[in-house]
């Protein structure tokens, strides 16, 4: 199979960064596209590199925090990938000896999360590195890539399969979900296990099933724990780790302590829908689902999480409930004021009266949205020329 790549919004980020004296370090989920990225970074402007995979044993071998043995290994070399770079014994040392006894290289290191998990890179670089995160095609990416007459078609298929990049490869159904299958079952894991010797699996597995049925609604820390018999502290401590290895992220109720507003619950979203319906086998069609406003909305926000993750000015993201039900999906809080999204699935509906009137009485300044298939585009690409 004949692979197509799918331009990424950080080739050129990446690349304008470059001769800067700065080791550039992205880090991503397995299997979100790093490799293809930075491989291409130089590729596609016929710019020589020298690619170093850093699992191979060979390479563990000879990689080390040493000047003189670096040069040997580097040569003439400007331009430097480690691929996979938490397989080496110190990447962070080993970063810092060539960035301090070569500032003209280029060097690009790429590792997934257990490579930020580990705290072996930033310390020795702090304020010598560039990090960026790189998740699944995001919606621009893919509305780039494909026919404008076709997006609606990629929008229901994303909903279902996600949007990491060899899903795009697949051309049937059972492709995708094979696909999905196998990452779910063994990437998704890997760094935790690997990493953290979590030694409960099931109950790892557990809490992300029912993670993926409570999508966007509150969650409880503590009726997680009666459901999966564990105690709070582990619920909290393995929603962490699914935090820190990009399947899953916390959002937060917005209040200004008002008595009105709710401030305990969660809510818990994943960042790519794929992985989300994987856990519970659910790929129908959004026609038949009962779910298809849930997926929506997990998608949307996702998407304007990941969309500000590597902005330089960043938003503070939260979901606003009161005691009498009012709610609204997404706040974002940026430079003083608010803005709020509530996701529809279906064009026909909106917000009801009574909370938008509720919602504007409290915060009069505040900007309210509704978000559709059909606004989504729209509502990205304001969202992304915001500063």
């Amino acid at each position: 199979m004949e692979k197509t790549y799918i331009k990424r919004d950080l080739e050129e980020t990446i690349y304008k960064n470059l001769n800067k004296g700065k080791v550039i370090i992205l880090y991503g989920p397995r299997r979100s596209g790093k490799t293809t990225l930075v491989q291409h970074l130089f590729t596609g402007k016929n710019i020589p590199y020298l690619y170093l995979n850093c699992r191979e044993k060979r390479i563990q071998e000879v990689i080390m925090p040493d000047s003189l043995k670096l040069k040997a290994v580097i040569g003439k070399y400007q331009n430097i990938i480690f691929d996979e770079a938490q397989y080496l014994d110190a990447p962070g040392e080993v970063l810092s000896v060539l960035i301090d006894t070569f500032p003209k290289l280029n060097i690009i290191a790429s590792g997934s999360s257990s490579f930020e998990l580990s705290g072996r890179v930033r310390e020795p670089v702090t304020g010598r590195n560039l990090p960026y995160y790189l998740f699944p095609l995001s919606y621009h990416e893919i509305e780039k890539h494909f026919p404008a007459t076709d997006i609606n078609f990629y929008v229901d298929q994303i909903l279902r399969f996600g949007a990491y990049p060899e899903v795009f490869q697949y051309s049937t159904i059972d492709e995708k979900i094979h696909y999905l299958q196998i990452l779910t079952d063994d990437y998704l894991y890997k760094d935790i296990l690997e990493f953290e010797r979590v030694k409960q699996s099931k109950k790892l597995r557990d809490l992300l099933v029912a993670l993926s049925l409570q999508v966007g609604s509150e969650v409880s820390y503590s009726e997680l724990a009666g459901t999966l018999s564990v105690d709070r502290k582990t619920i909290e401590y393995f929603i962490d780790l699914l935090e820190k290895t990009y399947v899953v992220f916390r959002l937060y109720p917005f209040s200004r302590n008002l008595r009105s507003e709710i401030n305990r619950k969660i809510k818990v979203y994943f960042y790519d829908n794929g992985v989300r319906n994987a856990l519970i086998n659910n790929f129908n069609t959004l026609n038949i689902r009962s779910d298809s406003g849930a997926l929506f909305e997990n998608y949307f926000i996702s998407e304007m999480v990941k969309q500000n993750i590597n902005k330089l000015y960043k938003s503070n993201f939260y979901f606003w409930r009161t005691y009498s039900q009012k709610e609204i999906d997404l706040i974002e809080e940026k430079e003083g004021t608010l803005f709020a999204y509530e996701s529809k699935y279906s064009d026909k509906r909106g917000i009801p009266k009574a909370t938008l009137d509720e919602f504007h009485k409290t915060y009069p300044r505040s900007i309210v949205t509704i978000v559709s298939p059909n606004s989504l585009l729209d509502v990205l690409k304001s969202e992304s020329n915001k500063s």
